[in-house]
């Protein structure tokens, strides 16, 4: 008889999961969501928020990092490179304000950044140079274990003994 059903590929095939809000968590977003403010640069998450279809990325980029390339009225136009065979390319998509969230991946970084600059201004103060690089930890330092003859307790297994009753 074969086929009596065509297989659906459509935009957002494979999303019942992926596009599904969290418990307690269902509805439109909130007014915070709208009024954060995305400066070209910034690093920003793309999460996508399926109560608004508007402006919806497709499900590839959902929990992409990407970088803000343009900004319009209630859109972000956002940079994210993609993996395809050998290459990365560089994307670029506009993506309504509900579906993205600024980045916390730069936060160590530019606390390092700030640290250093410290370090380096402390230090010339006191006329000195010093290094901001960062250094692996190196291998654990050596032990010595100590024990007298009555502390040793030698473990061996018992030899075998046949026994047929």
């Amino acid at each position: 008889m074969g086929k009596l059903h065509t297989i659906s590929r459509g935009y957002r095939h494979g999303t019942r999961n992926k596009f599904a809000k969290k418990y307690r968590t269902k509805g439109m977003p909130g007014t915070s969501r709208y009024m954060a403010t995305f400066k070209r640069g910034d690093y920003v998450d793309i999460v996508v928020d399926s109560s608004v279809q508007s402006g919806m990325p497709f499900s590839f980029y959902h929990g992409r990092t990407g970088i803000v390339f343009n900004v319009n009225r209630n859109a972000l136009g956002v940079e994210v490179t993609k993996v395809v065979g050998n290459r990365q390319l560089r994307k670029r998509l506009h993506v309504n304000i509900a579906h993205v969230r600024k980045s916390r991946c730069n936060e160590g970084f530019l606390k390092r950044v700030k640290e250093n600059d410290q370090k380096k201004r402390d230090a010339k103060l006191q006329g000195e140079s010093i290094s901001v690089k960062r250094q692996p930890e190196g291998p654990k330092d050596m032990k010595i274990v100590k024990a007298t003859e009555d502390d040793v307790e030698v473990l061996a297994p018992l030899p075998f003994i046949e026994n047929y009753f």
